[in-house]
């Protein structure tokens, strides 16, 4: 009997080593990683230059306290800086810490402009992360339930809606930001498209409000751009990152720019763990392999050719709703909870997960191969198609 606590519905399986995109379990069996540990093994498994990267810096130091300079952590945010046109960089170890930070920095810029009881739009269906905070944010009930009361502050609307975010503005004087998801990961791979998040800019700009975004699963070249957000061309006040920026070593970051950036003193917000230099090393490796082997078009390419793949060989199957993806974000909507796959494609060799109880979630790490991408698609169809026979 384990004393794991029992809150994972975990997979009877094990892994022991990974090469790429493949993982092995205690059996040496072989499967196909569809899913990248939720979008966050950006290179694969026992990449070379990490793994390397990694060994150097164990030797060198691994952590040191952020009451003092660290130079691994100064290079990447100028790094991220530079890749997102931000002005200032704070980091922590995980998506919802980095949420966590622009909740409370808007709350923060909300007192600055006299407002009492600051208020933050958020969307229906987002998943911002489990702490209170980011749960409250959340627009899952079922994820919400059971831990209330939640916290207040927070003003839900429908996914990307334009309209009933004016309508807000009209009635809410108490509004300082927006919190959105440029694709929702865990509420079923919607995408904003591009016209709304000008608009939302616009709106923003308009009110005075801050346009935060959450980019702890879209981020990090998953959807062709470094950033999901810049496919619309526009400047954010704050962002969100985490999942892939270390490729598996956990690390998050809040960026802030324009009216953001600033408001956050010493002693106004901290990490013990956040930035140091084996996590930041971790990020400097990640981001300097994406670039020098173009994994940002190699992520709309591998995208296309799975959706298109998908489309052929699931044509003509009524309880297949929508084939939907950006990128290495990819969704497969059915007309049933569809849960059970996650095990039957295990059983076959593959991992991938349903989210939002009826969409198969494929986020693969970019590093996938041709062959290895059409064995996915392949294996995941006759897994679905026996499940829809069953």
């Amino acid at each position: 009997m384990s004393h794991l606590m029992n809150n994972y519905a975990r997979q009877a399986v094990a892994f022991t080593h990974g090469e790429g995109c493949q993982l092995f379990d205690e059996q040496g069996r072989r499967y196909l990683d569809g899913l990248a540990g939720i979008a966050v093994n950006t290179l694969g498994h026992n990449h070379p230059r990490l793994v390397r990267a990694l060994s150097d810096q164990v030797a060198r130091l691994i952590h040191v306290s952020n009451v003092y300079r660290i130079k691994e952590q100064e290079i990447l945010a100028d790094r991220l800086a530079a890749l997102s046109g931000m002005d200032e960089v704070f980091f922590c170890n995980s998506g919802c810490e980095a949420n966590e930070a622009a909740i409370k920095l808007a709350r923060m810029f909300g007192h600055q402009k006299d407002i009492d009881q600051p208020a933050i739009i958020v969307m229906e269906r987002a998943f911002h992360g489990r702490t209170l905070a980011t749960l409250s944010a959340t627009g899952n009930r079922k994820v919400q339930a059971g831990f209330e009361p939640l916290v207040h502050g927070f003003v839900r609307v429908p996914y990307a809606d334009l309209a009933a975010i004016e309508q807000v503005a009209m009635n809410n004087p108490s509004v300082v930001a927006v919190l959105f998801e440029p694709v929702q990961g865990e509420g079923g791979i919607y995408a904003a498209s591009d016209d709304f998040m000008r608009g939302l800019r616009r709106i923003c700009d308009q009110r005075g409000w801050l346009l935060m975004v959450d980019e702890v699963q879209c981020g990090m070249g998953r959807t062709g751009h470094w950033f999901a957000h810049q496919h619309a061309g526009i400047k954010v006040d704050v962002m969100a990152l985490a999942k892939g920026l270390g490729s598996g070593v956990p690390i998050g970051a809040c960026l802030t720019a324009g009216a953001a950036a600033g408001i956050f003193k010493p002693g106004n917000h901290g990490s013990t763990f956040g930035g140091n230099p084996l996590a930041c090393t971790a990020a400097l490796t990640t981001l300097a392999v994406m670039e020098d082997d173009q994994l940002l078009p190699r992520a709309v390419i591998l995208g296309q050719r799975i959706c298109d793949r998908l489309r052929e060989q699931l044509a003509g199957l009524p309880a297949v709703l929508d084939i939907r993806g950006n990128g290495l974000m990819i969704g497969v909507e059915l007309d049933r909870p569809c849960g059970g796959l996650v095990a039957a494609g295990l059983d076959a060799g593959i991992l991938i997960n349903v989210t939002a109880d009826r969409v198969v979630r494929l986020l693969p790490p970019l590093v996938m191969a041709d062959a290895e991408a059409d064995e996915l698609v392949d294996t995941l169809v006759t897994v679905l198609k026996a499940f829809l026979d069953a």
